[in-house]
């Protein structure tokens, strides 16, 4: 059975720097954003705000559309945040239940 997987985009504010990645566990990934458990682009950049993410039946086809949006230009990125989230609002909260 495959490992499901997650792409996903953190924010330093609305139209601030992005950043993608993917992982299995969106939870725990985030809050290491978060709380810059590792030091690393979005310690530095300050990209604390989860504004997007996609879930993948496994974590091939994840990695692969990060590799595909990690291409994309910054203005595409834009347009498909803008389309998930309009506000940009931090998805902290509807991924972090208890």
């Amino acid at each position: 059975m495959d490992k499901s997987g997650y792409v996903y985009i953190m924010a330093s504010g609305m139209n601030g720097t992005l950043y993608i990645g993917v992982t299995s566990d969106l939870v725990k990934r985030v809050w290491e954003h978060r709380t810059s458990a590792a030091d690393g682009f979005t310690s530095k950049y300050g990209c604390k705000s989860l504004v997007y993410f996609e879930q993948f039946d496994d974590i091939v086809a994840a990695i692969a559309r990060e590799k595909a949006m990690k291409k994309w230009n910054r203005a595409w990125k834009l347009k498909r945040i803008n389309a998930f989230n309009p506000p940009w609002r931090d998805l902290w909260p509807d991924i972090a239940k208890p």
